[in-house]
């Protein structure tokens, strides 16, 4: 299950125009998932369907969001 959310992830942010540097979802100890990357100021930890769900509903495009940062603080203060 987690490894199938990391994969969604990864390609919907690969479908939004994010490269792998940019913004990604890595496995995390515990079972988690890790969004990192260098559009993302600090990088988020949590579980891999609220990380999919972030990604889903809460990361805009990489055309949208331009020369911008995401902040990990905003996007678990919007869920």
């Amino acid at each position: 299950m987690a490894e199938d959310a990391i994969s969604a992830a990864n390609g919907i942010l690969r479908s939004q125009g994010y490269t792998e540097r940019d913004l990604a979802v890595h496995p995390a100890p515990r079972g988690k998932a890790l969004l990192k990357g260098n559009k993302l100021l600090s990088p988020l930890s949590d579980e891999p369907a609220v990380v999919l769900q972030i990604v889903t509903d809460l990361i805009p495009t990489s055309e949208d969001l331009g020369t911008g940062v995401l902040r990990a603080a905003d996007l678990r203060a919007a869920l």
